[in-house]
């Protein structure tokens, strides 16, 4: 903090921030620099307040968001040992480790600022005592780091003795530190507890049982305990690799295979479940290749050879052989795409309130009345006082609105993602107080409108929202 007068300092430069170009000062993006370096530092609990922070367009600038998102953790992994030891103890009845696992990966694939995650084949003792309905006994097992809980606890509140200190500062107030602390911590408690992260999966798939086209881990219950976690282990194409080949391809009709159920899936989550994954970067979505049954209602490939398929597709990219293209799109021709959705430990639902005021912007958008959707904001923000210059924020968003209304007649489609993006920006200039798991659905339309239109150019969100609504029985108005 001694070092926040720098940001004043230097000439102005141009950054590449997402698909646009923001300005900062040298010395702005120095001190971005060494407060993800701090927090690097400071341990698991503010890598996660790092992470989080640069989530919130709304309040903090698009450059330091971009920064945050850099922001990765240099945890050790702990020992096999301990996990071992943790894994036995999860259990209710004591069995030896050989008896729950038939193969176990003693080298973490993952190790991040809370736990580390390892892959073991299950018994068919622990299958069939545990009634775990999936054909793959390929597991993922997460254990919690020893003494994070204790850290945690002892960091929340530091944070809350700075938290309550800014907030006294004039012109500070309308940040409501005290109140974002609080819900950080609250987040930070429901991702310590692993067993909330297996109702959600548990969640997930009721939501989407019947739809073979998408798929998330089956967790199980019984195995998983507040520290350990076991869910099935997705072995599919990571999504994030998909995008980079995408141009190779050169079939936007393959492409569409791969982005029109993603899209579908989001939108189920969003406006019939209120139950949205808050974690959708191409990280966390793999893709695997089934065929259905005549009613697409059932997945008539087994496990083995969607294993074979996706195991020979990585191979291949892995070696960089000249014949990975030419495989993936004979896959996508032969095969429909599988769309997974890992690591649901954080998902964000609407209160009642957040969602009357989401349709409420939503329906000032599609009129195209600017203004309203302005005053609305405000309106319905969390402390409506302590917006600045309400008439000016309101006109700003009239004519943003404006403008995206002449660009839908002049090219047929509307970037829902661009216009969410630009109001992020305003909110945070006019000092608009918005509740956190409004930010989350909009950060989250931002992540989901920039895979769809990087796998299908020609994506509307829009009018793909406005035709999910009628089809599913909503009013027309």
């Amino acid at each position: 903090m001694l070092l926040y007068p720098i940001t004043w300092l230097g000439h102005h430069k141009k950054i590449n921030v997402a698909t646009k170009v923001v300005k900062e000062t040298s010395g702005s993006l120095l001190w971005f620099k060494l407060l993800r370096k701090a927090l690097e530092f400071a341990g698991p609990t503010f890598i996660k307040l790092g992470q989080w922070a640069g989530s919130r367009t709304d309040i903090f600038s698009e450059a330091l968001c971009a920064e945050l998102g850099h922001l990765h953790s240099d945890a050790k992994p702990h020992s096999l040992n301990f996990t071992k030891q943790a894994i036995v103890n999860s259990l209710e009845n004591k069995y030896e480790f050989n008896e729950i696992f038939e193969e176990f990966n003693e080298k973490p694939v993952g190790c991040g600022a809370i736990a580390q995650v390892y892959i073991g084949k299950l018994t068919e003792l622990m299958m069939e005592k545990y009634d775990i309905e999936t054909e793959n006994r390929y597991f993922a097992i997460k254990v919690v780091h020893p003494n994070v809980p204790k850290k945690i606890d002892r960091d929340l509140k530091i944070m809350t003795f700075f938290a309550n200190m800014i907030d006294s500062l004039p012109t500070m107030e309308w940040l409501s530190l005290p109140n974002e602390v609080e819900q950080f911590s609250i987040l930070m408690k429901l991702q310590l507890d692993l067993r909330i992260e297996c109702h959600n999966l548990k969640k997930f798939n009721e939501h989407f049982d019947g739809n073979p086209r998408i798929k998330f881990p089956v967790g199980s219950m019984g195995l998983s305990s507040r520290y350990v976690l076991f869910e099935e282990y997705i072995h599919g194409f990571p999504m994030e690799k998909f995008l980079r080949i995408k141009d190779d391809l050169k079939r936007v009709d393959l492409c569409k295979k791969v982005s029109d159920p993603f899209i579908e899936t989001f939108l189920k989550m969003l406006i019939l479940d209120d139950f949205i994954h808050a974690d959708l970067h191409p990280g966390n979505v793999m893709i695997r290749f089934m065929k259905l049954d005549k009613y697409e209602t059932k997945v008539v490939t087994s496990e083995a050879e969607i294993y074979q398929i996706v195991h020979k597709l990585r191979g291949l990219r892995r070696n960089e052989d000249p014949e990975f293209i030419t495989e993936m799109k004979n896959v996508l021709e032969e095969y429909e795409p599988q769309i997974c959705l890992i690591d649901a430990g954080l998902v964000t639902e609407l209160n009642d309130r957040n969602r009357v005021n989401f349709i409420a912007l939503f329906n000032s958008l599609a009129k195209f009345d600017g203004y309203r959707a302005g005053e609305l904001m405000i309106e319905r923000s969390r402390t409506p006082e302590t917006a600045i210059d309400k008439d000016l924020f309101a006109l700003k968003v009239e004519k943003l609105v404006t403008n995206v209304k002449k660009e839908t007649f002049t090219l047929g489609t509307v970037s829902i993602g661009e216009l969410l993006d630009k109001m992020l920006g305003m909110v945070r200039q006019h000092h608009v107080r918005m509740e956190g798991d409004f930010v989350s659905v909009i950060v989250a339309i931002l992540l989901l409108e920039g895979i769809g239109r990087q796998l299908d150019p020609e994506m509307d969100l829009f009018a793909r929202f406005v035709f999910f609504v009628l089809m599913n029985g909503f009013d027309s108005s």
